[in-house]
């Protein structure tokens, strides 16, 4: 991968330029959260130095060039994952305020005492619990999809869920803990082949590779600001038409409303109609940079040079014997969980992290995941297109060191 400019790349985010405990960071924690551009850090502190008001609020010539900019990071949201008008885009808190809100919506909309939601063994807790508090309002009940040993999802089982009373599908683009590539498009025909609409969790995938909702025919996807380089605090729903229509609002208050009396409210047009209060208009304009950033580069570049991270890395630490990986399936990005033999994740994290490498310890908010595999938890290196291979070869050194120590 010669021709990947990663040199200069690198260059574009600061906080990596860094010594932790007298070693240069190798920061591999990039599925809980990646890091900023300078492009997005300065334009998000121009806002607050130059710009910041409130928008959809006044007539003054600074509202209005923040609703300007605001409604030009929806557009700009929009032509990234291709969805048909802007007004499909809803900016939320993150992929969990994202499914919360569908989760919410749609069981008003659709669920009733007896009705299934077919979930995935690899979701994370966002993608759980939103749906088991909505099965527990309307006495509703949760359906699983299996996974097999190596971490794919066990597609003639899934099949096999759908019933007359299944009302929804929500699962994960790419698994946080297992790296898999779910077969998203497949699990979307068949459930439509039902009827059933489906909600993708595209927190780990929309980062590393071209996504197009129109494409996937998803009905919902969701993802958040900070794993794609953008600010914390900010995500976006996409929703087709036909159901955004039909959703009642998730929340009240300003934004929402169409007009208002005491005795009956009357709601906007989304996605204003799911943007209660004052939104993080700051936010959705840094995701937006970030989003440009992205695509100056080009999806296709990044997601090709995470592949050749993804393999270098899977050749690089296979060669440990005493690591054993979960997640080994032949569709995966580059997110690595393992354990060493004998040793707990969390002092193998805590010793590599003296050598400057980051990782993730823990079950990664994927509990019954971990029940799956009989595991309390893993460690897990989650690559982007900053990293290295000579990262990897850190992070690699730092494991035997910890071998040597424990094993």
């Amino acid at each position: 991968m010669n021709d990947f400019p990663i040199d200069l790349i690198r260059k574009d985010f600061p906080i990596l330029d860094q010594l932790i405990y007298g070693q240069p960071l190798a920061y591999l924690d990039n599925g809980a959260t990646t890091q900023k551009p300078v492009r997005m850090i300065d334009a998000v502190n121009k806002i607050h130095r130059e710009q910041n008001s409130s928008v959809h609020r006044s007539v003054n010539y600074m509202s209005e060039k923040m609703t300007e900019a605001y409604e030009q990071a929806r557009q700009t949201v929009q032509k990234f994952i291709g969805a048909p008008e802007s007004s499909q885009v809803i900016f939320t808190s993150g992929t969990t305020g994202s499914i919360n809100l569908v989760a919410f919506s749609m069981g008003e909309a659709v669920l009733e005492p007896g009705d299934e939601v077919i979930l995935s063994t690899m979701e994370h807790h966002s993608n759980i619990v939103p749906w088991q508090m909505a099965c527990e309002r309307y006495g509703a009940s949760l359906k699983i999809i299996p996974i097999t040993d190596e971490g794919d999802l066990d597609m003639d089982a899934y099949r096999n869920l759908f019933n007359k009373n299944t009302r929804m599908v929500s699962v994960t683009h790419v698994s946080n803990v297992l790296g898999t590539i779910n077969p998203v498009k497949e699990i979307v025909r068949i459930a439509h082949s039902h009827g059933v609409p489906v909600l993708l969790d595209g927190a780990q995938a929309i980062q590393h590779e071209p996504v197009d909702v129109v494409d996937l025919d998803c009905d919902f996807y969701a993802f958040s600001g900070h794993k794609i380089y953008g600010p914390t605090g900010i995500g976006v729903l996409y929703g087709k038409q036909e159901w955004l229509d039909r959703m009642p609002p998730y929340q009240g208050g300003g934004d929402m409303i169409d007009r208002v009396t005491f005795e009956k409210t009357t709601y906007n047009i989304s996605p204003f109609k799911f943007e209660a209060g004052t939104t993080n208009f700051i936010g959705a304009i840094g995701l937006a940079e970030s989003i440009n950033y992205l695509t100056g580069i080009g999806m296709d570049k990044i997601a090709g040079y995470e592949n050749y991270l993804r393999d270098y890395a899977t050749q690089k630490l296979s060669s440990i014997s005493q690591l054993r990986m979960y997640g080994t399936s032949v569709n995966k990005a580059a997110i690595f969980s393992f354990v060493l033999n004998g040793i707990h994740p969390y002092d193998t994290g805590m010793i590599i992290d003296k050598y400057g490498v980051a990782v993730r310890t823990g079950t990664h908010c994927a509990m019954p995941l971990m029940q799956r595999f009989g595991i309390e938890g893993t460690l897990r290196a989650s690559l982007c297109f900053y990293n290295t291979t000579d990262e990897v070869d850190r992070l690699y050194d730092a494991l035997n060191k910890v071998i040597e120590m424990l094993a």
